[in-house]
């Protein structure tokens, strides 16, 4: 008889490991709550690039006359054509993603999944229908939800949340966006190529102050933000937000974050934004699931602990996504491996998961790939590494396109030469990171890189030109 395979969440996780234990033979059902695709379709990495879609095309039919095309008459932003375009688009994604559960044969159940007991779960309606599921194995896929702050909650209209931005009818004058992590770098980037005044309130002492960003990268793009005409206020907090009217009074204090000298230099701030978007981070959704009734104990914020195989302290039971927490990586693709690990595991396998080479994407104004570690944690290390470095200013492509703000690092090895790491902020970058995420994965080197052949002329030749560099036989840098 075949394993009967329970998944509760249907995002780029959840669908996944239901695909993949189908293939290996599960008879497998998946509940959601809301709509297939989870936050990464409905709410998240899809609808904000449709958004930067229309941006950066908005932002070049600005610049058409230095391209020598002219163009009559006015070009302003329509948001509801784009929330249209937008929905069309989602609408679109998730009939694919129920069509491919149908062809694996995977039973697909809308409604709430509570475990009742073990080997039982419930599934039910606003509409009080309820159904009854039996499980051998269960892989909870439940994802997350906006960090709400309670000195600043959102209502929607004047504090909004990701979710909010991604549903705007009509473009405000002015916004503070709180959090420059990706989230927030990203969307300061669209509603600034979109016509809004924008701000940026950071924490920490610079933009995308994640351990995996090289801080070369974030200085580039706060260069082109300034470029961008994008304030960034860096080693500060919102305090309050108080409604004067149609407009926020937004008050700023010192970071707990601040070193000492900084602290000194800090001056008081208060600003004034017609909206204030707050993206800080996000909140488990691990409540109401029944938990308790398996004996599945959580960590104090909610996230779900498991071991390389995905599984959970409760046997037959795996967790996957972002409900693992900020211990994992919260990434829409590292959410599908480890729902292919995680399949594989309840079907009777031993897969691990992997997390020595993930590749990160941004999409800001320039776009931000890296994959492996940075200069800093290999100096952290203590590791013996060289770092070597060149402008997309150097190709061909990039003038041709009138992109060439931003550069490609490759960080290696000082004996070997073999790719610790590569961190590329500039057009096109989250692409262009598959070579250096092959690379950190299959341990080459940068001479394995240079030998590679490489088309011209392309934004490839970024690769090219950095690994001759770091192997010491530069061309065109």
């Amino acid at each position: 008889m075949a394993e009967k395979i329970v998944v509760i969440g249907a995002g780029p996780g959840g669908y996944v490991a239901a695909l993949r234990a189908a293939q290996l033979g599960g008879e497998v059902t998946v509940v959601e709550k809301e709509h297939p695709g989870g936050t990464c379709l409905n709410w998240g990495c899809i609808p904000s690039k449709i958004m930067k879609t229309s941006a950066d095309l908005f932002l070049k039919t600005k610049e058409a006359r230095a391209y020598g095309i002219k163009i009559d008459g006015n070009v302003a932003v329509d948001m509801a054509a784009i929330m249209a375009r937008k929905q069309q688009i989602v609408e679109t994604q998730r009939k694919g993603i129920l069509a491919l559960l149908k062809k694996s044969n995977v039973q697909f159940e809308q409604g709430r999944g509570y475990i009742k007991e073990q080997g039982v779960i419930s599934v039910a309606d606003d509409n009080c229908w309820e159904k009854e599921i039996h499980y051998d194995r269960l892989i909870l896929a439940v994802g997350t939800e906006p960090l709400n702050i309670s000195d600043f909650p959102f209502d929607g209209e004047q504090i909004l949340s990701s979710n909010d931005l991604l549903n705007l009818q009509t473009l405000p004058q002015s916004m503070v966006i709180v959090g420059g992590g990706v989230i927030g770098c990203e969307f300061a980037c669209i509603l600034s190529a979109l016509g809004v005044e924008v701000t940026v309130v950071e924490a920490m002492d610079r933009l995308l102050p994640l351990p995996s960003v090289d801080e070369a990268c974030s200085k580039i793009l706060q260069r082109e933000m300034k470029k961008r005409k994008i304030k960034f206020i860096t080693d500060q907090v919102v305090e309050k937000a108080e409604k004067t009217g149609a407009s926020l009074t937004i008050t700023l204090g010192v970071s707990p974050f601040a070193d000492e000298k900084r602290k000194a230099r800090i001056k008081p701030v208060t600003l004034t934004a017609e909206k204030m978007a707050v993206c800080i981070g996000r909140s488990a959704l691990s409540g109401d699931l029944g938990l308790e009734n398996i004996g599945l104990d959580l960590d104090d914020r909610g996230w779900i602990p498991v071991n390389q195989g995905m599984e959970t302290g409760v046997d037959g039971v795996y967790a996957i996504g972002d409900i693992l927490g900020p211990r994992h990586i919260m990434l829409a693709h590292v959410a599908s491996h480890e729902g292919m690990v995680a399949a594989v595991s309840a079907m009777g396998g031993s897969d691990v998961m992997d997390y020595t080479a993930v590749p990160g994407a941004i999409f800001t104004m320039p776009e931000i790939g890296n994959v492996g570690i940075t200069e800093a944690q290999a100096r952290e290390q203590g590791l013996s590494v060289t770092c070597s470095s060149v402008n997309f200013r150097t190709l061909g492509k990039a003038q041709a396109m009138g992109e060439i703000a931003g550069e490609a690092k490759i960080v290696a090895d000082a004996d070997t030469g073999k790719v610790l790491g590569v961190h590329i902020i500039g057009p096109h970058a989250t692409d262009l990171i598959a070579e250096g995420t092959l690379a950190v994965t299959k341990g080459l080197t940068v001479t394995d890189l240079a030998d590679t052949i490489h088309a011209h002329p392309t934004l490839a030749e970024i690769m090219f030109e950095v690994s001759l560099c770091a192997a010491g036989t530069p061309l065109h840098s």
